[in-house]
């Protein structure tokens, strides 16, 4: 088996295993399920990746530090504050409406495991306090100009991750019960990524 052929069928499991862990969680997939749907044996999951966990971590932290590094690339332009926030809820809100599955993912893991949070401390390191010390700064500078009232980056932030994510987590009973059309819910998706940076700069106006 020569270089090429290894790195393809790593990625091939890795890709397979993300979809399976999105949709069943960690518990309900097993190796046996990987490596039937990746085309391969079990030997080879554990040749490259020794357990389940190991395996499943990979794609747990990669998603969540692609997932922090988009908003950290937002903070990395040189807009003003409002352009910046509505930049942040829009990439935000795209990156969740393209891994749907994701929100509900991380929350139900995490809750099993929280160890995975601890783990995940020490591979995201400064990014995180970097984002909210960044954001503070500019929400600061932007008060004293009384431009938007006092406000805590954090909980800003809050309100936009929970604005966005909202959506996504009550997306299969609004539709289903509402009886929408997927092109319906597709006009719901973009109109409601509009009124949460209506809401999110509604609210940062001065008393």
């Amino acid at each position: 088996m020569n270089t090429d052929i290894k790195l393809s069928m790593e990625q091939v499991i890795v890709e397979t295993a993300e979809r399976l862990f999105l949709e069943k969680g960690f518990s309900g997939t097993s190796t046996t399920d990987i490596a039937r749907k990746a085309g391969c044996n079990q030997a080879l999951i554990h040749y490259y990746f020794r357990t389940k966990e190991k395996l499943f971590n990979v794609i747990f932290e990669k998603k969540l530090i692609f997932f922090l590094e988009q908003l950290l690339k937002v903070h990395s332009e040189s807009v003003g504050l409002k352009e910046r926030i509505r930049l942040m809820i829009e990439s935000h809100f795209d990156l969740i409406a393209a891994n749907p599955q994701f929100p509900g993912f991380i929350t139900s893991e995490l809750l099993a495991s929280p160890k995975r949070l601890t783990a995940l401390k020490g591979v995201l390191g400064d990014k995180p306090n970097l984002l909210i010390e960044s954001l503070q700064a500019q929400i600061d500078a932007e008060v004293q100009k009384g431009g938007v009232r006092p406000i805590r980056a954090l909980d800003l932030l809050l309100s936009m991750i929970m604005l966005n994510v909202g959506l996504f987590i009550y997306y299969p009973m609004i539709k289903n019960v509402g009886g929408l059309k997927d092109e319906d819910m597709k006009k719901s998706v973009e109109s409601r990524k509009k009124e949460n940076v209506i809401m999110i700069l509604n609210s940062l106006k001065p008393d």
